[in-house]
């Protein structure tokens, strides 16, 4: 049984590694990287997720009847909608010119990364649903207290996903681009499968890119200081570049190098003995998880070298079930990465911003689903059968 106050925390580190990883390591979803201890604490440790920059750590933790923790949720308090990749700037603007306050807003979710996953953590051995109700509760009724205008859940899974809107709330739907192992024994067998137009455009863009560059696959005790170093610059380039503001700190890696070596796959390009390029790739159980990639060369298809097919090889040879690149880019349907629905839940505290929401969540949901069946249709590089 569970106690029915649920505590927050204003840093993961007052749960403890112990007591959190408890419940992170729950069978159903132990092999998510993102759902660590030491992933999320890595976040606020190097000041990527902190209240200065709008990412105050809010974490919900219930107890057991022993005063054991038996389920947590990673919980922050908003005060923008940056870093989140589930879009509700729209939102945020109607609600303001209508005279409301938007921020600060309440959200579940792993900051600064688009990976479904678990976001109501619970020992294995407590009760999943009891779990969740107190959790969602605990997060409405915080969401009250501070005067949010919202409750969010961002990349849950689909069973959450489904339970959270039978209990009320507002359910979005979205879309990414995954690659799917069809227990394939190699790159080449991967080809095979594909229609000979895009064997032909593949194969030319691996041979042109690996002919500029040395590729060096790092994981685990490979990592050095000086590959952080360098993927830093890569990572500020593009970021800077793309939103203004990169999330995370050169702190941030040297951590995640420090305590999750085992779980990373740094992929690097070096040209004349100067790193030129990479992406940074988080490996779980199940997936191969593509996040950030840089380059300071503008070399001729070393993006879909680095990010898409090195993931794809790597993948095979681990025998890993799937990659997921990240958000956006119908390009990568080309290279065999087809689109596949995401998810997050929504609770509006006030009525009259609620009802619109809503309404457009479920006309939104049908046009996402339509569109993920046309786009897997018309521009699927698989050769159709028959």
């Amino acid at each position: 049984m569970l106690k029915p106050a649920v505590k927050v925390h204003r840093r993961i580190a007052e749960i403890g590694r112990d007591a959190w990883d408890a419940c992170a390591r729950n069978p159903a979803y132990a092999g998510d990287p993102f759902l660590r201890f030491d992933f999320l604490q890595a976040l606020e440790e190097a000041n990527c997720a902190v209240e200065r920059t709008g990412w105050g750590p809010q974490h919900l933790a219930v107890e057991d009847e022993a005063g054991e923790v038996a389920a947590v949720m990673p919980l922050y308090l908003k005060s923008h909608s940056q870093g989140e990749y589930i879009f509700d700037h729209a939102w945020a603007d109607a609600y303001e010119r209508a005279g409301g306050r938007y921020y600060p807003k309440l959200l579940c979710a792993v900051p600064f990364t688009p990976v479904t996953g678990a976001r109501l953590l619970a020992r294995p051995d407590v009760e999943p649903d009891e779990a969740r109700r107190h959790l969602v509760g605990g997060a409405l009724a915080l969401c009250e207290d501070y005067g949010c205008s919202s409750f969010s859940v961002n990349f849950p899974t689909e069973a959450e996903w489904r339970w959270m809107g039978e209990q009320g709330l507002g359910r979005r739907e979205g879309q990414q681009y995954h690659w799917e192992n069809a227990g394939y024994a190699s790159f080449e067998d991967f080809l095979a499968a594909l229609s000979s137009g895009r064997r032909k455009t593949i194969r030319r863009e691996r041979r042109e890119a690996q002919a500029a560059v040395e590729i060096l696959p790092l994981t685990g005790a490979d990592l050095k200081e000086e590959h952080w170093d360098a993927f830093f610059g890569f990572y500020m380039d593009t970021g800077a570049r793309k939103w203004g503001r990169p999330y995370l700190t050169r702190r941030f890696f040297s951590l995640l190098g420090e305590r999750l070596a085992d779980r990373v796959l740094l992929i690097l390009a070096r040209r004349g003995g100067r790193w030129v390029a990479g992406a940074l790739n988080l490996i779980g159980d199940e997936a191969l998880f593509g996040r950030h990639w840089g380059c300071v060369e503008d070399i001729a298809f070393l993006h879909f070298e680095l990010c898409y097919y090195q993931a794809i090889d790597w993948a095979i040879a681990h025998r890993l079930p799937r990659v997921e690149a990240g958000a956006q880019g119908q390009h990568k349907i080309a290279r065999g990465y087809l689109p596949r629905p995401v998810y997050s839940a929504h609770y509006i505290a006030d009525p009259a911003l609620r009802g619109p929401v809503e309404d457009f969540l479920r006309r939104e949901r049908a046009g996402v689903e339509a569109d993920i069946e046309w786009l897997a249709e018309e521009y699927s590089p698989f050769r159709k059968e028959g």
